[in-house]
């Protein structure tokens, strides 16, 4: 069992806040992972040996999915310096690259790197989710 840390450090991201983030983001690795499962995503086959790519720009689908990816970033830019920076060191955390006994030193790498892209670094990353549910865990949060 997980023991948890003696708390050095107050999160200015509320964990709810970050539950959000979690949901959010594992509604769009969902789609996506729906989507791209079987490696030939949007490709309908032609004939025999030929495939044409098939887009499906105007569904309504594709368009929930697109909605909840720019809500979660809209999220994301909202967030002050601080709260990006945690949580980007809580992404980090979760996965692996900081302990969260290294929190401070996360957070503080995190903010010297902040800048406007935060939410395209972030949604970058197919297991943000699970990363950042790792990460509220390890610290107890």
């Amino acid at each position: 069992m997980q023991q948890q840390l003696d708390r050095e450090w107050e999160l200015t991201i509320g964990p709810d806040t970050v539950r959000l983030f979690i949901e959010k983001a594992k509604a769009i690795s969902a789609a996506v992972n729906e989507d791209y499962a079987d490696g030939s995503e949007h490709e309908v086959e032609l004939d025999g040996n030929s495939r044409d790519n098939h887009h499906h720009d105007g569904l309504v689908e594709e368009q929930t999915d697109n909605l909840t990816a720019e809500e979660l970033r809209q999220l994301i830019d909202d967030l002050n310096v601080d709260e990006a920076a945690e949580l980007i060191a809580l992404m980090w955390i979760g996965r692996g690259d900081y302990g969260a006994d290294e929190w401070n030193e996360a957070v503080n790498e995190a903010r010297q790197r902040g800048n406007r892209r935060t939410s395209k670094y972030l949604l970058g990353m197919p297991l943000l989710g699970d990363w950042l549910e790792e990460g509220l865990e390890a610290l107890g949060a």
